[in-house]
């Protein structure tokens, strides 16, 4: 904990503060406060996959499904059972948890392109198993499901995963996770488990796509197995590559940039597509590394502070 922590919780709780009287006084409509609910909503995705493919240096295309079982798992409590949503989120981000530990343990040995497609095939597995199970609707999927979740859950639960994540990562257990990124053999030969760090990295990402699954489903009234297809996992990766791998605060600026991106081209459904693999297309080329891959914002602060102090007439040798 230090002063840029509380620094950064102080302007995100008058950003939200501004925000919350903004859609109080009715300022802003419906159509805004969708997609900011939506911002929230995809940076957790984002930043709950840049723990397993940026710092980690995993390949997974499969957070789609683990987001469905966040989704589903919720929905089934609040809706068919009439549990509270406070319980129903913590069981969906738990069976999402649980999840990533099973795929965890037998494909985290892989690497490269090998662990890529087993994720996607384990996405594809769960999409399959809603899509056949008549309990939850089938292919029309869970309806009329109670929107109990606002602009304020999302913000706070946003708020939570950032924390959360961006302390794994300043940890003992992110450098562990960062060294397995960076060499494995080497990491392995320092007496770092590589196979247990995967796994929690693994794990931890599950838990929050299931938090961001469980509060999707209970903001718009209903879910089915094609919102959680391949399509929606390479969404999120390209949130990640385009903010850049291993950068949390990258990845926001990249999820929202995007995001907006899609609201502003819902008129033109025919371009989207076009337009996004073009910004991905340059991204790569101009980019490799993301918006801000390689840039470290706190330390660029700390050089512009330590240029003016040593710059002042003042300083003595």
């Amino acid at each position: 904990m230090n002063k840029r922590f509380f620094l950064g919780i102080a302007i995100s709780l008058v950003f939200y503060g501004v925000v919350q009287a903004l859609i109080s006084g009715e300022i802003l409509n419906d159509f805004y406060v969708d997609t900011l609910v939506m911002l929230g909503i995809n940076i957790i995705l984002a930043v709950s996959l840049n723990l397993i493919n940026g710092f980690t240096g995993q390949f997974s295309i499969g957070h789609a499904g683990f987001m469905s079982i966040g989704a589903y798992v919720s929905a089934i409590m609040t809706t068919n059972l009439g549990y509270s949503f406070p319980l129903a989120l913590i069981c969906g981000c738990l069976a999402a948890a649980v999840a990533g530990l099973i795929i965890g343990f037998p494909t985290l040995r892989l690497k490269g392109d090998y662990l890529a497609i087993a994720t996607l095939g384990f996405g594809e597995i769960i999409r399959i198993v809603w899509l056949n199970n008549d309990y939850v609707g089938g292919a029309a999927g869970l309806n009329g499901i109670e929107r109990v979740t606002n602009w304020s859950w999302v913000f706070f639960l946003v708020l939570i995963t950032v924390i959360v994540i961006q302390n794994i990562v300043k940890s003992t257990h992110g450098r562990a996770m960062i060294s397995v990124r960076e060499n494995e053999i080497a990491a392995e030969a320092m007496g770092i488990n590589v196979t247990r760090y995967k796994v929690i990295a693994f794990v931890v990402g599950a838990f929050f796509a299931g938090m961001a699954g469980a509060i999707s489903a209970h903001y718009f009234y209903g879910i089915a197995p094609g919102s959680y297809n391949f399509m929606k996992s390479f969404e999120i990766l390209v949130f990640v590559v385009l903010g850049g791998l291993g950068s949390t605060l990258g990845v926001v600026v990249g999820t929202v940039l995007l995001t907006l991106l899609f609201t502003f081209l819902q008129d033109i459904p025919e371009w989207r597509m076009i337009i996004y693999s073009l910004i991905l297309i340059l991204t790569m080329i101009f980019r490799p590394k993301g918006l801000l891959g390689n840039v470290d914002v706190m330390k660029l602060f700390k050089k512009r502070g330590g240029a003016t102090k040593n710059g002042g007439t003042t300083t003595t040798p």
